[in-house]
C-alpha cells in the first residue's frame, strides 16, 4: 500500500516539475513575442529569440534515459548540464533562474538552459528609423508570430495535460483514503 501511494506522489511532482517547465516555455514565448520588434538592446544589436532546451531531472535514470539521449543531450541536441543563465525578458524585468526549483530535484523535467537564437537578424529598409546603418538597413530580430504563437499553445497544451494528470492523481488519492476508511 505505501509502495503504490509513493508512485502517486512521485506522478504528482513528474507533472508538477512539468508544469513548472511549461510555464518557463510560456514566459520565454512571451517575452519573444513583446521584442519581436526590438532592434536595440543593452548589449547591442537586435534582441535575439530565446528558447528554452529542458532536461530530465537526474534523480531519475529511467525518465532521464527516455528524454535524453545516449551522448548526454537534450531532445534539441544541447548539453543537459548546462546551468541557467540570466535572460532579459524585457525592458524592465530580469530572470535569474531563481522561480525554477529551490528544494530537492523532484522527478520530471526541469530547464535546463535558455539559449540564444543563433539565426541572423532580418534586414528592413527603414532610413528614417533612428538604428538604421548606413546604407539604411535596420535589423530586426528573427521572431515570427506564427511560430511563437504555436509554441505558446504547446507549452499552453502542455501545461493543462499535466493540470489534469495532477487532478486525476489527487482523485485517485483520495478514493484510496476513503477506501483505506471503509
Amino acid at each position: 500500500m505505501k509502495e503504490g501511494s509513493m508512485n502517486l506522489f512521485a506522478m504528482m511532482e513528474t507533472s508538477g516539475s512539468a508544469m513548472q517547465a511549461e510555464r518557463m516555455r510560456a514566459e520565454v514565448v512571451a517575452a519573444n513575442m513583446a521584442n519581436a520588434e526590438t532592434t536595440r538592446t543593452a548589449s547591442g544589436g537586435p534582441y535575439r529569440r530565446q528558447h528554452v532546451v529542458f532536461a530530465a531531472n537526474s534523480d531519475n535514470p529511467e525518465f532521464a534515459d527516455t528524454l535524453n539521449d545516449a551522448s548526454g543531450t537534450s531532445a534539441l541536441g544541447s548539453p543537459v548540464s548546462s546551468p541557467l543563465p540570466q535572460f532579459s525578458l524585457g525592458l524592465n524585468n530580469s530572470f535569474n533562474g531563481s522561480l525554477i526549483g529551490s528544494g530537492p530535484t523532484a522527478p520530471g523535467v526541469h530547464v535546463a538552459a535558455v539559449v540564444e537564437d543563433t539565426s541572423p537578424p532580418l534586414k528592413r529598409y527603414d532610413p528614417g528609423h533612428p538604428d538604421a546603418e548606413p546604407n539604411g538597413y535596420v535589423s530586426f530580430p528573427d521572431i515570427n508570430p506564427l511560430t511563437e504563437m504555436v509554441d505558446l499553445m504547446g507549452a499552453t497544451r502542455a501545461y493543462g495535460l499535466n493540470s489534469s494528470a495532477v487532478q486525476a492523481e489527487k482523485g485517485m488519492i483520495s478514493s484510496a483514503l476513503e477506501i483505506a476508511k471503509s
